[in-house]
């Protein structure tokens, strides 16, 4: 090779058919080198189909070659090429155009490259050749009668093809359709058509509904959720089991006080509808007698379970719930006295106010042996104390 040819800038005329018109109709091969072999293909070409734009993108390219030819520039070297897609389109077409140009690049390896091409769809290619070789510039050419035809097409197409393929737009487009479309069927083989109006209001409210509340969102979410449910730490989940526990028996005390207090109405001859006028003290009192127990251990078992939950996790506040579940079960006696003196009021109140008194003294008892535990066992609780002046200093 001589200097002037080093030196010599080799331009290329690149022709791109990316749907491989060359090949269907005119049953020519890719790729196309020389301004001859380029010429007789557009011929061919527009006389198989004088209406085929790949040809005059053909001719076009043959007409750049010769105007930069006839400039007579000695620095650069032109040469012209087509190259074809396939009928197919997308990945094989693409696959095909870069395999073509591999060969073009191997009879003449050029700096830059010029394309032409002839519409729409076959810019999509640009990338394809600038990452193999400079693109200088690019020449467009549509017909101008059809190019609002070609890119409408192509959007339509493109919309089509997004419905077929795409299951969050085809679901409504075509599953719902094909749903109701099916129905109609099964109704018309057993002869109820006339049912067709019922069902169809029922399938698109039953649609409706769900999208419009988010009831396919929500069982997805419920769905993941029981998939990757990971249950908590035994103590978490005898805490709550306690709680639960507890609100059972409590519910179920205040059952029984009620009926309680509703056949104590009965035995004696009251209307219900004044009982709340009339003996709402005494009404009190079986109420209670008959309700505290259950709800003094509902209240005792929840604290239970917290008590459980807070000795693993070594929280100080175990102390704290160890004296209220003694309060709370003192608390029996306390109600139990106050039910005697409200069904009874002629016992007496002693026994209410030694059992108040008692109770502020198993309070001050448990307030002192709080203390004492709470010291003697202070390494056991160290690190929740920990854990709570860092909350502190963090605050």
């Amino acid at each position: 090779m001589t200097e002037l040819e080093r030196k010599q800038k080799r331009i290329l005329i690149l022709c791109v058919d990316r749907d491989g018109d060359l090949t269907a109709k005119a049953e020519i091969k890719t790729p196309l080198i020389g301004r001859n072999n380029n010429l007789n293909a557009a011929v061919s070409l527009a006389l198989k189909d004088p209406e085929e734009p790949d040809a005059n993108a053909m001719f076009e390219a043959i007409r750049v070659y010769d105007h930069l030819l006839n400039e007579g520039n000695p620095d650069e070297v032109f040469e012209i090429a087509t190259v074809s897609g396939s009928e197919l389109g997308s990945i094989n077409a693409d696959r095909k155009i870069v395999a073509e140009l591999g060969e073009v690049l191997k009879s003449f390896p050029a700096n830059e490259v010029i394309l032409v091409t002839d519409g729409y769809s076959d810019e999509a290619v640009l990338p394809l050749i600038e990452s193999r070789v400079p693109v200088s510039s690019v020449r467009r050419i549509v017909i101008k009668h059809s190019e609002s035809i070609e890119e409408t097409a192509a959007l339509i197409s493109k919309y089509f093809k997004m419905i077929l393929e795409n299951p969050r737009y085809s679901r409504i487009a075509l599953g719902l359709p094909g749903l109701l479309f099916l129905i109609l069927g099964i109704l018309t083989m057993f002869g109820l058509v006339g049912y067709y109006l019922i069902a169809f209001i029922l399938v698109l409210g039953t649609y409706l509904f769900v999208k419009g509340f988010n009831v396919d969102k929500t069982l997805k979410k419920a769905y993941v959720w029981i998939k990757e449910y990971s249950p908590p730490p035994l103590p978490v989940q005898i805490s709550a089991f306690a709680i639960l526990a507890g609100i059972l028996c409590m519910a179920i005390g205040l059952y029984l006080g009620f009926i309680s207090a509703s056949e104590a109405l009965l035995s004696l001859g009251i209307d219900l509808s004044n009982w709340l006028n009339i003996f709402s003290p005494q009404i009190a009192g079986y109420f209670i007698m008959d309700s505290k127990d259950l709800i003094i251990i509902g209240v005792c078992v929840a604290l239970a379970g917290r008590a459980i939950r807070w000795y693993f996790e070594r929280d100080v506040r175990l102390l704290r719930n160890a004296a209220l579940i003694v309060l709370v079960g003192w608390t029996r006696q306390i109600l139990e006295s106050a039910s005697n003196i409200l069904i009874n009021p002629k016992i007496g109140y002693e026994i209410l106010i030694f059992s108040i008194i008692i109770g502020i003294l198993l309070g001050i008892a448990s307030l002192l042996i709080i203390v004492v535990i709470h010291r003697s066992a202070k390494g056991f609780f160290k690190e929740s104390e920990e854990k709570v002046e860092e909350l502190k200093e963090q605050s």
